[in-house]
């Protein structure tokens, strides 16, 4: 029988608002550049959006990840061992995540995720899928430490950070990150956890801003979504109208980033602040760093991970990485 617990760890008021959501919110909106981080794109109305991002031709990430999940489970087999407790990092998708575990024979499956409604849903449908497998959903920021279910504490541990979902964040934060991943699979109590990884490779720079800013608007919607529960959540009065989406390609940072454009004055208020924005000023919204072998490495090795082993698609666009937790050191 399929064991399926709920645990809620997000800090939330008394009127139901997440704290962290409004503080990032309110301090991003006070800056000169304008910005929001953009694991707050992914309320329940956007992971459903960003799961239809998925299926558009121009965005190739996730068609490029299945063909290596697809291709590699004999290797990821050998090199996970069966009976981990699989922790993923973000709620897990109809079709990343059961081709993994299909290939590692699992002991356990805790999805993390900050969107409650949509971690459940999915948990739900994963555990009619796998209906041996224990699965231990947790409503949580995965950003910071989550203190895992009593239930995995004996099992091995899994990290699955699947989507290439660390190029969102600039190098500081994908290395504080993979540090408290460390900290909730166990590292720092003298485990040694394993992390597969996805991370979208440099490409051409026409590829990569189609793949942002699809023909039929749908990454544009999602964009514009962070708008929108701004203005539901957090009594904003942001005029939906006067905002456009732009991804464009910055190559001093190896970035796409994707901003929400002011397309004339406007003056708005978020929990009783008040602020303004000229035409042509934006909100930024969301970085993807792109990734070369080299820098990849560097990443993982400031996190304290070392990588084991990596896989890439047949057109060399994306890449999967096995690593393994390191013994802190403090001197090279």
């Amino acid at each position: 029988m399929t064991k399926t617990n709920g645990l809620a760890l997000v800090d939330r008021d008394d009127d139901g608002v997440d704290r962290a959501f409004r503080g990032d919110v309110l301090a991003g909106l006070s800056q000169r550049q304008k910005a929001v981080p953009a694991r707050w794109l992914y309320d329940d109305a956007g992971s459903q959006l960003f799961e239809d991002i998925t299926d558009l031709e121009e965005y190739y990430p996730t068609r490029a990840e299945t063909e290596i999940l697809k291709g590699r489970g004999e290797e990821f087999a050998a090199l996970i061992g069966a009976g981990r407790a699989v922790v993923e990092f973000g709620s897990g998708s109809s079709v990343k995540t059961p081709l993994l575990l299909r290939a590692i024979e699992p002991g356990a499956y805790v999805p993390l995720d900050i969107s409650g409604d949509f971690l459940r849903e999915s948990a739900a449908a994963l555990s009619e899928k796998f209906p041996g497998l224990a699965v231990h959903p947790v409503e949580a920021d995965f950003m910071r430490e989550v203190a895992l279910p009593d239930e995995v504490a004996g099992m091995e541990k899994l990290g699955f950070f699947p989507g290439s979902t660390i190029g969102n964040m600039v190098a500081r934060t994908a290395v504080d990150l993979l540090r408290s991943m460390r900290a909730t699979l166990g590292a720092d109590h003298g485990e040694a956890p394993l992390l597969l990884i996805g991370m979208d490779l440099v490409k051409d720079r026409e590829v990569l801003e189609a793949a942002y800013d699809d023909a039929r608007g749908v990454t544009a919607e999602f964009n514009l979504n962070l708008a929108r529960r701004i203005n539901r959540e957090l009594d904003g009065t942001i005029p939906i109208d006067a905002l456009e989406h732009q991804a464009v390609w910055n190559d001093e940072f190896a970035r796409i980033e994707m901003h929400l454009v002011a397309t004339r004055d406007i003056a708005f208020s978020v929990s009783g602040r008040e602020f303004a924005m000229k035409a042509g000023e934006t909100i930024h919204t969301e970085n993807s760093h792109k990734f070369t072998r080299r820098s990849a490495n560097t990443l993982l090795l400031a996190g304290g991970w070392t990588p084991r082993e990596r896989w890439t698609d047949s057109k060399g666009r994306f890449s999967l990485i096995l690593a393994e937790a390191t013994e802190k050191r403090e001197a090279p």
